[in-house]
């Protein structure tokens, strides 16, 4: 999250996450911002909050759900993790892990609404949240009263390369700029996976970078995070989803099932199958359940149980 003097402050949305009863993270130890307040790639060594390490990495496959909060006043002007001024007007968000700056889709799965953003930041810090979006974000999202919403967050796989230098000079010999690669396209929203048999309506929000068709132009940061501000949202419906606490994913169901038998006195954990990349997981997972303050308290028991993995998910 934001640094000053060198110290982990408090979670990215502690003012938030306080007024919604969770649990911050207080203390930590993460590498500085850089002393400029320009836009720096970075990923990052692996760094310690409140005795839980935090191992960053380029990931440009990232799509999972779970859930947002924000952030915004206490923060306002202040360095990010990767040197840049936060601004909580400007479209943009915090993850644990991933490089920054990067480019990622965020969908509110309780209203349909989407928005494309900058991550910029590291956070939030506290157990059960995938990501920390500014104020100008959560309110396109529709979630700023709420305090935290069911999400789901996938990583622009080829507008983040560009932004990392890892995309190749074109036929041409063109290589692509960073600044190119940022979002300015208008806003889309989604609904969620339709039930199996249905037809699929799912759109997905372009960026004018990403468009062949149209010729590329430098833009600052600035710029890109005004066209950002300026998104228009449109909401569509969508389907009812579940919170659960995923305690563990494993190849080979007899860990599973070893796993959820150790969680006996937690609650009832279910082991379920399903394939990612083409190869069966056996996921343990405890829920559903009804609220994100009961998400809180189960994966709180779950991780006291010695299960320090655990996460919240919707599904």
């Amino acid at each position: 999250m934001l640094l000053l003097s060198g110290t982990m402050l408090a979670g990215c949305s502690e003012l938030n996450l306080f007024a919604h009863g969770a649990k911050s993270a207080m203390g930590g130890e993460s590498p500085p911002p850089s002393a400029s307040a320009s836009s720096n790639y970075k990923v990052g060594k692996p760094y310690q909050v409140a005795g839980i390490w935090y191992y960053p990495q380029e990931d440009f496959a990232y799509d999972e759900t779970g859930i947002a909060s924000w952030y915004g006043p206490d923060f306002h002007a202040k360095l990010t993790a990767n040197g840049e001024t936060f601004d909580q007007n400007a479209v943009s968000a915090a993850h644990k892990t991933l490089q920054m700056p990067s480019v990622a889709r965020v969908t509110n799965l309780e209203n349909g609404r989407s928005i494309i953003v900058r991550i910029n930041d590291r956070g939030p810090f506290v157990n059960g949240r995938i990501l920390d979006l500014s104020r100008r974000s959560a309110q396109l999202l529709g979630m700023e009263g709420k305090g935290t919403a069911k999400v789901r967050v996938q990583i622009l796989s080829e507008e983040s390369r560009a932004l990392a230098g890892k995309i190749k000079p074109d036929a041409a010999g063109n290589e692509p700029k960073v600044a190119q690669a940022a979002p300015r396209g208008s806003v889309q929203a989604e609904s969620l996976p339709p039930p199996p048999g249905a037809k699929s309506q799912t759109s997905t929000p372009e960026l004018a970078s990403s468009d062949p068709g149209k010729p590329q132009r430098g833009l600052t940061v600035e710029a890109v995070e005004r066209e950002l501000a300026a998104q228009e949202i449109k909401s569509v419906p969508v389907r009812t989803t579940h919170l659960y606490v995923q305690a563990g994913s494993f190849s080979r169901h007899d860990n599973a099932n070893r796993l959820a038998a150790r969680l006996t006195s937690v609650g009832k954990a279910q082991v379920s199958q399903a394939n990612v990349q083409g190869k069966p997981v056996f996921r343990v997972r405890l829920g559903p359940l009804q609220s994100v303050e009961d998400a809180d308290r189960m994966l709180d028991a779950v991780m006291a149980a010695g299960t320090q993995d655990a996460r919240v998910v919707v599904d």
